[in-house]
């Protein structure tokens, strides 16, 4: 990685803030008990249905299937404008909805953030509709 990637730089560039990196946040699985088990709760069908809901939009799917398909499962916002053909702030605003359903966590390093997937998540997903 170079001092003079746009992604870490920033348009002005210098020398990045060191930032902590996070652990992303353990998954308990609880929207996520499989439909054949029991019928769902309340609570459980309105975290089933926020996960189900933030992954049901198109552009969140390409940018799901882009961070999948990403080294580490990770990918910079910069990295991600192009393929999908929007403007930074609206990828953004996806990505935050895909956060705010706990699919991917968001960190930022110097002037961008990156998001990685959580795969617990997206597996507690599939598994929750299974009929087996």
């Amino acid at each position: 990685m170079s001092f003079d990637d746009p992604c870490i730089m920033g348009h002005h560039g210098g020398v990045p803030k060191p930032l902590p990196l996070l652990d992303p946040p353990s998954y308990d699985g609880s929207c996520c008990t499989p439909l054949v088990a029991a019928p769902l709760t309340t609570e459980r069908a309105e975290a089933l249905a926020g996960r189900l809901k933030a992954i049901a939009d198109p552009t969140r799917l390409r940018l799901l299937s882009i961070l999948l398909s990403s080294e580490g499962l990770a990918a910079c916002t910069c990295d991600l404008t192009g393929p999908v053909g929007l403007s930074q702030p609206t990828v953004t605003h996806h990505l935050q909805k895909l956060a705010a359903a706990g699919l991917v966590v968001a960190e930022r390093r110097g002037t961008w953030t990156w998001y990685q997937v959580v795969p617990e998540a997206l597996t507690g997903l599939a598994s929750v509709i299974s009929p087996t």
